[in-house]
């Protein structure tokens, strides 16, 4: 019994090095330019973007609506608050997300109330705690680099 325990401690013990080996691609300065705790991660708030009670007819106010909801996406992601959005298929209502990098729903929620899907209720939000790597952060930029045309 005392070799078996003996054993299970060594193995234990062999983990938990192996899992404080140092990264020998750490990069200190972008780590604490985009946030990053010591596994290279940070806090977001995940927001689902749902279909609303008020669709819009297509026309010139939809046009809008739309419009402003792209430029919103540019101005937070500029701003460095918007680290992801995308559109989803839009199966089952789910019609979009957004990944704030912002450390709660409180703050996520003020921001996407500045857009104007939500603000015309073509859209609704949920929210969500979520982890991930700091690198997102990184999307915004190197996204700016890929396109040949912007929204």
């Amino acid at each position: 019994m005392k070799t078996i325990a003996f054993l299970l401690s060594a193995l234990l013990l062999a983990g938990a090095t192996a899992a404080q080996t140092p990264n020998p691609n750490y990069d200190e300065a972008l780590a604490k330019r985009l946030g990053a705790d010591e596994y290279g991660m940070r806090s977001y708030v995940l927001v689902i973007l749902k279909t609303g009670p008020n669709k819009l007819p297509a026309g010139p106010e939809r046009d809008e609506m739309y419009k402003g909801h792209f430029a919103n996406i540019k101005r937070l992601a500029d701003e460095g608050k918007l680290a992801v959005a995308g559109p989803l298929d839009g199966a089952d209502g789910w019609r979009g997300v957004f990944i704030f990098a912002v450390k709660d729903i409180e703050e996520a929620k003020a921001l996407a109330a500045t857009d104007p899907v939500l603000i015309k209720g073509e859209m609704v939000a949920e929210y969500h705690r979520f982890y991930s790597s700091a690198g997102l952060m990184e999307i915004s930029a190197l996204h700016a680099k890929l396109g040949k045309k912007s929204f």
